[in-house]
């Protein structure tokens, strides 16, 4: 117990300061490096999938939202594997932006210097990805970071624009800050394809609604699995990580609906953007059975007493690993 908590507790301080660190420094590369790094010295693997092979791979939506920054955009695939078997019990995705600007639909100026926090998901990625293979935790896991910076540029993508994406689908682009959905929606299909999961959650500080409608508090939890919710409520209750569950009711579908693409990124309305976004991600599942999301906009980066809203709280670590460890 005492090894356990002194791992988390030193990778979770790495993670922090991974959200802290300035996107001046902290590009989509560098998330490569560290996570290489990470993989060289624990002993798992690490692949990094970039330049022409993007393309190639046809991870479409990761370049358009790329496309406006000299920082390129990368796929990072970890792979935890101690058992015989090659079936994978988990895969992770994280969305890992580095930067948000919004794209062309630009943010206002206020909290921006707030964005180089965008990529929190992908921190717990590599975070747990590190946690689990320093425990030896006997428990084949994949872990995927879809990172890219959103920067404004002649080359960026535009509102109006049709991009193709891994799955195949078109999308129409109402809102280019929506874009964390974009990558993750590639990293979510080449997950479920290539590595058939038992069960796949991704973490993403996605929306500004989570944050409006849970505050500082807690996470948004989307899943179409009970028994995976239920696990993900009594890990977040047990680790001090709240996540609630939010609808993935079909009477948002039509919000998505486009008329020249498979589907829109953003509904055009101010209501239920926490929901509308998962229901996009929901698109790029293949049907999948076991799937949950968590928006974690709210607890990534967070005004606890500690934080005061300047800095990484580490939120995740600890959720996904007790989780993780509730599956062994």
């Amino acid at each position: 117990h005492i090894n356990e908590a002194y791992v988390l507790g030193s990778t979770i301080n790495k993670i922090k300061g991974l959200i802290d660190a300035p996107a001046n420094i902290k590009t989509p590369m560098y998330l490569a490096e560290w996570s290489k790094a990470s993989s060289q010295s624990n002993n798992y693997k690490c692949k990094v999938i970039s330049g022409d092979q993007l393309e190639k791979r046809g991870f479409h939506a990761v370049i358009a939202v790329g496309k406006g920054s000299v920082n390129k955009p990368v796929v990072i695939v970890s792979e935890h594997k101690p058992k015989a078997d090659n079936n994978i019990d988990l895969v992770l995705v994280g969305k890992g932006i580095t930067f948000d600007t919004g794209g062309l639909s630009i943010k206002p100026s206020t909290n921006l210097h707030y964005m180089k926090s965008d990529m929190g998901g992908s921190a717990v990625v590599l975070g747990v990805m590190e946690v689990i293979a320093r425990l030896n935790l006997n428990i084949n896991v994949v872990g995927i970071v879809a990172s890219a910076e959103n920067a404004v540029d002649k080359h960026s993508y535009r509102p109006g624009d049709v991009i193709n994406s891994y799955s195949g689908k078109t999308i129409e682009i109402i809102d280019t800050d929506a874009e964390g959905r974009l990558v993750l929606a590639d990293g979510i299909n080449y997950a479920i394809k290539t590595f058939q999961p038992k069960q796949i959650i991704d973490l993403a500080t996605l929306t500004g609604s989570v944050v409006r409608t849970f505050g500082y508090a807690a996470a948004g939890m989307f899943t179409n699995n009970d028994a995976m919710a239920k696990a993900m409520s009594k890990a977040g209750e047990l680790e001090h990580e709240r996540v609630w569950r939010l609808p993935l009711y079909k009477d948002y579908e039509s919000d998505l609906a486009s008329d020249i693409a498979d589907i829109r990124n953003f509904s055009g309305k101010p209501i239920a953007g926490a929901i509308n976004a998962a229901k996009f991600l929901e698109a790029f599942t293949e049907n999948h059975k076991s799937w949950l999301h968590l928006d974690i906009a709210g607890v990534a980066f967070g005004d606890s007493e500690y934080s005061k809203m300047k800095s990484a709280t580490g939120y995740g670590v600890k959720l996904i690993t007790h989780y993780i460890k509730s599956l062994i």
